[in-house]
């Protein structure tokens, strides 16, 4: 594992010997009374407060065997609420299609764009297509695009793809932190057009990736709207999920030979991230960086990164309601009605993967051998139905979920 976080220890009172808990209540008292001055003046002399993380124990819940860097951030309040291994870097997949667009802008007025840049740059942005980000990779000079923002923007932790790899742009190492100065910088420092055209694409993020990967995992997958994301995947093969059988085309830089590491940066293990901000006026800039071990199925991590992204603190973020129930099978379609005749999928599961229910209803009868069943799930994460075979819940009826009002 890499960089596994220690916890901090300490003694609790129950640990002090008897004598040092012997403290005379006016003393107590007194001390407590002056540290209260104290701080009353410093705030009275406008002392500046760190913006740290609180000293709470975190609540994120980080599942086992994954490898997660973790930065959230509140913009009304200047605070993380936040921070795991937020340094620690992590090979960016999609994510550094946000720097390779941002570097393109630079000195560009984004309305001012020719048909075929705004084509290409809205099909980056919203879909995460690979050949939209190597055409602007090399057009941008490659590993230069990396040296130009991270100077502009003060990124720390923002290195290029090692020796040998300067083509593969998902080689580029980003950390959480990096992460959420990029946000930052899009939101407050960038010009407004650059501002609105970026974050505007990323409020139009596709379900589908247009090598077949379903991108509305994590932030997408756990808030409500309003939301706006740049996902990032590696290592997975062809399991995207939003095809019923596997996309026939694999991105380079899935396919591309790498050491098993360099510059401390993990190359090998599947890579799952999803960044962006949630709530209104993008209120709150959420990263989340994962590493899963090797062989791990897209549907497991998948799951993996909702269930870390739940548990976080997000302020100004609406969780959607339902009951995560597991599924299996693969190809799962989810329909925009309860019925398989006359409703053309809107979209397929990733295998195995864990989905909310909200409620479910009768509706068409359907047959998998050796199984029957006519009651179908609704889905608010993709905002359609699946048959309740494929749930992983005993009876043809899901226990405890309600059934649909209309």
């Amino acid at each position: 594992m890499m960089n596994d976080p220690t916890p901090h220890r300490g003694g609790s009172a129950a640990d002090r010997p008897p004598g040092l808990r012997r403290i005379h209540l006016r003393r107590l008292g007194a001390v407590v009374a002056v540290l209260a001055l104290a701080a009353t003046v410093l705030r009275l002399t406008g002392t500046p407060q760190a913006t740290a993380a609180p000293t709470r124990a975190t609540r994120a819940e980080v599942p086992a065997g994954v490898t997660a860097g973790v930065a959230v951030f509140d913009r009304t309040t200047g605070e993380f609420t936040e921070r795991i291994n937020e340094t620690l870097r992590f090979r960016s997949a999609s994510v550094v299609k946000l720097l390779i667009a941002l570097d393109y802008l630079r000195a560009r007025d984004p309305r001012s764009l020719t048909s075929a840049d705004r084509t290409r740059l809205d099909s980056m942005l919203r879909s995460s297509d690979d050949s939209a980000a190597s055409y602007y990779w090399d057009l941008g000079g490659r590993t230069a695009i990396v040296g130009r923002t991270a100077a502009q923007l003060g990124l720390t932790d923002t290195v290029g793809p090692p020796d040998g790899y300067e083509s593969y742009w998902g080689y580029v190492s980003l950390s959480a932190a990096d992460t959420v100065r990029i946000y930052r910088h899009i939101l407050d420092s960038a010009t407004a057009p650059v501002r609105d055209y970026m974050m505007g694409n990323l409020r139009q993020s596709t379900r589908c990736g247009t090598d077949g990967f379903d991108q509305h995992f994590g932030i997408a997958g756990s808030f409500a709207r309003p939301w706006a994301v740049k996902q990032g995947w590696s290592g997975f093969g062809s399991s995207g999920g939003c095809t019923p059988k596997p996309s026939p085309t694999v991105p380079a830089v899935a396919q591309a030979p790498a050491p098993l590491r360099a510059a401390g940066v993990d190359l090998t293990r599947e890579a799952l991230h999803t960044t962006g901000t949630v709530g209104d006026g993008d209120r709150t800039i959420v990263a989340v960086f994962t590493l899963h071990p090797d062989g791990t199925p897209y549907g497991n991590a998948y799951t993996a990164v909702n269930r870390l992204t739940r548990s976080l603190d997000v302020p100004g973020g609406v969780r959607l309601s339902g009951t995560w129930l597991g599924t299996w099978g693969s190809g799962v379609n989810v329909r925009p009605r309860p019925t398989n005749v006359d409703s053309a999928p809107l979209t397929t599961l990733p295998a195995g993967v864990e989905v909310l229910v909200s409620c479910q209803k009768l509706g068409l009868e359907v047959t998998v051998p050796p199984y029957k069943n006519a009651w179908w799930a609704y889905l608010p994460q993709y905002e359609g139905y699946m048959t309740n075979i494929y749930l992983s819940s005993p009876g043809n009826q899901v226990p405890g979920v309600p059934v649909c009002s209309s």
